[in-house]
């Protein structure tokens, strides 16, 4: 607790300059969050030190994302809901918690009508979206380049809510369908939408049984999460309020709509659930609710324990798209001319691209999984000037240091630090040792997710997954 209100003292209200920290590794005897805290930093230093120069010369966030900051690397685990409006992702947030938070829009209309960081802090209040990110190292400073439109629908609400010092929640607008969704907001949502799923550490695409149609608007979010679909999971919201027979026939229409927009060979996984502060309505389906609901909060329990080898997942990633664009850069600037014929040569480069893709696959041995989209290069590619695309033995590269200096991390660097993450799953609160796939569950049946419960609820009681349905079963008939 005491770390995550520095991070947000820093962030929000200027805090203390710090002095640099000796990059010695922890003891053997050192907890999980103090190596796990001293993982993070060293990824922000190999981040600031090695792959930042390369992707300021090579212009990495015009073609892809924007540059990262040291709180991106510091910040606790976030996760993203996003789904159709009136879905119950406002009422999802509500549950986790166990209570309201600063801003909070609940109704059968669309009533959340912008982006909501719903993060930990002592004194509750919203901060508009301009000051959330201009904050020297906010999380969110790169969203500014969104413009105004969209800061003005961009908020975060500081909530002193326990779970909330392990995880950041992010409500989103419900996805409109037609027109609504193109014009009446003035800032592009697919792109703001795809800034988060490139950061945050879970997706979570709600439905409920009346909202099944996916439109042209959604399809084109969830082909956003392109890259990301290990983060995504998919949940059928409000399964009490129909039937047994009726969830059968919905959740198949649900499937058969999605097999149409994820392009993957593999079905996905659809959790069931009614994510409210009330019983389960239908004591047909009750069992079933409650083990789909104990499988999401399971993964939802892990995202702190995993946090920081998601951040090593996602450097390594973004250091594999990094040298394939280094290297794309690179062959495409010596093909150029040196004296005149500039035009022509870039336009026959353009109108080629899939052949220069090819060539620097198999000249550098790379794997064609870590190149980026043709089209999307291309569109990029052709606003800019060939000319200046830097060279790997240029300057602007250290003769060749620069590449020479990701490979490094890449094979050294990173490796070493991940011997340091927690090797169990098991995580500790207040001395207890609770495991992941254990749920909370008060005596009345309903889960009580928060994490203030753990310590604050005696009377709860720690039950596995497996027994999730029959406890539950026997507390409704009780």
């Amino acid at each position: 607790a005491h770390t995550i209100k520095v991070v947000m003292e820093e962030l929000f209200f200027g805090g203390k300059e710090r002095k640099p920290v000796p990059s010695v590794p922890p003891p053997y005897s050192a907890s999980d969050d103090e190596k796990k805290e001293w993982v993070l930093r060293e990824l922000a230093k190999i981040y600031t030190t090695v792959f930042k120069p390369i992707e300021e010369a090579t212009k990495f966030d015009v073609f892809y994302s924007s540059l990262l900051n040291e709180a991106e690397f510091r910040t606790p685990p976030m996760v993203l809901l996003i789904g159709p409006y009136s879905v119950g992702k406002t009422t999802f947030i509500h549950y986790l918690l166990g209570r309201g938070f600063p801003g909070e829009r609940v109704g059968p209309e669309p009533t959340t009508d912008r982006f909501v960081a719903v993060m930990y802090g002592e004194d509750e209040r919203t901060i508009p979206g301009n000051a959330l990110t201009v904050a020297p190292n906010s999380p969110f400073r790169a969203l500014q380049r969104e413009g105004n439109h969209f800061l003005a629908r961009f908020e975060g609400s500081m909530c002193d809510s326990p779970l909330l010092e392990h995880i950041t929640l992010i409500d989103t607008p419900g996805v409109l369908s037609g027109e609504k969704q193109r014009v009446a907001r003035n800032y592009d949502f697919d792109v703001v939408v795809q800034w988060f799923a490139e950061r945050v550490d879970l997706i979570i695409l709600l439905f409920d049984p009346f909202k099944l149609d996916i439109s042209d608007e959604l399809m084109s979010v969830i082909k956003g999460f392109k890259g990301h679909e290990d983060k995504v999971r998919v949940v059928l919201n409000k399964a009490d309020q129909v039937s047994q027979q009726q969830l059968m026939r919905v959740y198949g229409a649900l499937m058969w709509s999605l097999g149409k927009v994820l392009e993957t060979p593999e079905v996905c996984r659809v959790y069931v659930g009614s994510f409210h502060d009330e019983e389960l309505k239908d004591p047909d389906t009750a069992p079933l609710l409650a083990a789909e609901m104990a499988d999401l909060l399971a993964d939802l329990r892990d995202l702190p324990h995993q946090s920081a080898m998601r951040r090593v997942n996602e450097l390594v990633k973004r250091a594999r798209l990094l040298k394939a664009h280094l290297y794309l850069l690179d062959h495409l600037r010596d093909q150029m001319p040196n004296v005149y014929g500039f035009d022509r040569k870039k336009k026959e480069l353009l109108d080629t691209m899939p052949a220069q893709f090819r060539a620097v696959c198999r000249a550098r041995g790379l794997s064609p999984g870590d190149f980026p989209d043709i089209t999307k290069f291309s569109q990029v590619a052709k606003e800019l000037d060939f000319v200046h695309f830097p060279r790997i033995n240029g300057t602007r590269l250290k003769k060749g240091k620069a590449l020479a200096d990701l490979e490094k991390a890449l094979a050294d660097q990173i490796p070493a630090l991940m011997e340091y993450l927690p090797r169990g799953r098991a995580t500790q609160h207040n001395g207890t040792t609770v495991e992941p796939q254990q749920v909370i569950t008060s005596p009345t049946g309903q889960f009580a997710t928060h994490a203030s419960t753990i310590s604050e609820a005696p009377h709860a009681q720690i039950i596995s997954s497996e027994d999730a349905p029959t406890y539950y079963a026997k507390s409704s008939s009780g």
